[in-house]
């Protein structure tokens, strides 16, 4: 297998041998921290042990179900679906507010229901592509996707390494040890001949297991939770479990949510189209916003959260090399053995934070350089364009919880994706401009 020109060992349409694309397809699996969202809202929303291990069994089906819909059948990009942070407080906010145990998850489900609906008929309307191919041209689409590895950076340092539990000396060794050791595979990868692309396409599987070991031996990883998960174990807390219940407020809510959603996933459609190298069609942005519908759709009728396109499918094809769909249909089917299997979701579980931090951290730079990179040269007023935006992004990060909270409730959604803000800021900033200047040059014309 040869380098191509734009460094993949694997491109979007190349045939991989099984095998090799089902052990891809696990690195893939192991470098994305999807559990982390969905523990989130169960220690929020007080689950007990066995609640807490459905829901995140569930959110694993659905991570394999959404993936499967969208590359396989729909936007058939090499991209994986998974929970995003930004409906947290959603989720919270409508259960407590309707409930909780007595009846909010029922509530929280209707309206993710619908909110998922909406977006299916709007990718269906044949409406977003034209929205998307108007008011994205390169210099905005290069700064949302630079905005994307900014405001993802926070989330790999602080909640996985400097915040995460445990004694932070040992955090930031182990995220350094794994660094290290990403960064080493990487290097020696470039002098290992025949080998290369073998190192370059298992580094990330390499570092975390040299992590995972350098955990243990600083009696940082458990295998109590492993030894009393289940092998095997059908979804108990579905939607036939908590019911479906519709408020307005509810799905109020989650329409809001669902807009904050699409415009980050536009980012991380953004991302991947430029590591491949290969653009997105006008059908392929509908027909993705479908697949974003249906993934939320099976997420809540599996009891789960919305399931959108995974911020860090660029960063991990940039790392590997490898962005073939054969590799990315098999990171769909092995998180839906993680929605059966119960030891191998535990031990996903298990691997400590720092480990993921570790990886987390370069993918989240390599996704901004990659958004700069493909930034046309920016001039004059065009500069504000790109660096606005990113200060905002990265404003919305460093902003105190307290402010964000003083804000109204539907406002506060916004407020808490960074990525949305910089995308609307980096499209308005472009319109201005653009038209500022475009009358400019009509009047000078009309001058002569």
């Amino acid at each position: 297998m040869q380098t191509k020109d734009n460094g993949l060992i694997y491109g979007p349409d190349d045939n991989v041998p099984t095998l090799e694309a089902g052990l891809l397809g696990l690195q893939h699996v192991l470098a994305m921290d999807v559990y982390v969202p969905p523990l989130i809202i169960a220690g929020l929303l007080s689950m007990g042990a066995a609640q807490k291990t459905g829901f995140l069994q569930v959110a694993f089906l659905a991570c394999g179900i959404g993936t499967l819909i969208q590359t396989g059948l729909l936007m058939k990009m090499p991209m994986s679906q998974g929970p995003s942070y930004v409906p947290v407080g959603a989720v919270v906010g409508v259960y407590l507010a309707n409930g909780g145990p007595n009846g909010g998850m029922a509530t929280v489900l209707g309206a993710t229901i619908v909110g998922a609906l909406l977006v299916v008929l709007l990718g269906l309307s044949g409406v977003y592509q034209k929205v998307v191919n108007k008011l994205v041209p390169p210099v905005v689409g290069g700064t949302i996707i630079a905005c994307v590895g900014l405001s993802l950076m926070p989330s790999a340092l602080n909640d996985n390494i400097f915040q995460a539990s445990g004694n932070l000396n040992r955090n930031i060794a182990l995220a350094g040890i794994t660094m290290g050791s990403l960064l080493i595979v990487l290097i020696l990868s470039n002098y290992a001949g025949r080998l290369k692309n073998m190192l370059k396409a298992g580094s990330i599987v390499i570092a975390m297991f040299v992590g995972t070991v350098a955990a243990a031996s600083m009696h940082m990883f458990s295998w109590e939770s492993v030894q009393k998960a289940a092998w095997f174990s059908w979804p108990q807390f579905t939607i036939l479990h908590y019911g479906a219940k519709f408020s307005f407020s509810a799905i109020l809510t989650f329409v809001i949510i669902y807009i904050v959603l699409t415009t980050e996933t536009m980012g991380t459609w953004f991302a991947m189209s430029n590591v491949t190298g290969i653009e997105i069609t006008k059908k392929q942005w509908d027909r993705g916003l479908v697949g974003e519908g249906l993934s939320c759709l099976v997420a809540a009728l599996l009891g789960s959260t919305p399931m959108t396109g995974y911020s860090t499918n660029a960063g991990v094809v940039s790392i590997t090399g490898v962005a073939s769909r054969k590799v990315f249909l098999s990171v769909g089917i092995w998180f839906v053995v993680l929605g059966f299997v119960g030891k191998l979701s535990a031990f996903l579980a298990a691997i400590p934070s720092p480990v993921i931090g570790g990886i987390f951290a370069i993918i989240c730079v390599i996704i901004m350089l990659n958004g700069l990179k493909s930034i046309p040269e920016a001039n004059g007023n065009q500069i504000y364009v790109v660096g606005v935006p990113m200060v905002l992004t990265f404003a919305l990060v460093l902003i105190p919880a307290k402010v964000i909270a003083q804000a109204p409730l539907f406002l506060q959604y916004f407020l808490k994706s960074p990525i949305t803000i910089g995308a609307l800021a980096a499209i308005v900033l472009n319109l201005a401009f653009n038209t500022h200047f475009g009358r400019a040059e009509e009047k000078a014309s009309v001058q002569k």
